[in-house]
Formats: structure tokens, sequence, C-alpha cells
């Protein structure tokens, strides 16, 4: 029960950033056109809201800071890395 709210609050502020602030989903992408946020396909913010909807919040938050922490300059653009199945 606990767990289960403690998601949906979760899922909710990720929505909220897509909203807001993202420059992939909000309005700061309006401001800014041309530059894109996220280099990975699906964005890191898809890709937690996905991993914490499926796993919960404990390997979904596992799931997402692992891929947060991929990002790096030196990453491939445009990388393809869904969420995974199990």
């Amino acid at each position: 029960m606990l767990l289960e709210i403690l998601k949906r609050v979760e899922l909710k502020c990720i929505d909220i950033y897509q909203k807001t602030i993202s420059l992939d989903h909000g309005f700061l992408g309006m401001i800014f056109p041309n530059y894109r946020g996220c280099k990975y396909i699906p964005t890191c913010s898809e890709y937690g809201y996905g991993v914490v909807e499926r796993f919960g919040i404990f390997k979904g938050n596992y799931l997402m800071l692992r891929r947060i922490l991929k990002c790096t300059p030196w990453s491939v653009a445009d990388s393809y890395d869904p969420i995974p199945e199990k």
C-alpha cells in the first residue's frame, strides 16, 4: 500500500517535470526549439517513468539512476535504449 502510494507520487513528479521544465516535452522546449535535451530514445524521463511503472520504486529507481549515469559527453547520440522486459 505505502509502496504503491510512493510509486504514484514518483510517477506524478516525473509527469510534472515532463510537462514543465523538460526540454524534450515541456514548455522550455518551445522556448529553445533547437536544443534537444536527451540523447537517448526513449528520453530519460520516459524511460524513468516506464521502469518505475513496470518494476516499482526500488528496481525502477535503480534502472533510472543507471540510465542517467550513462549519459556522458562520450555516449552516442540518438542511442536506442528501450525499457527492459524483465
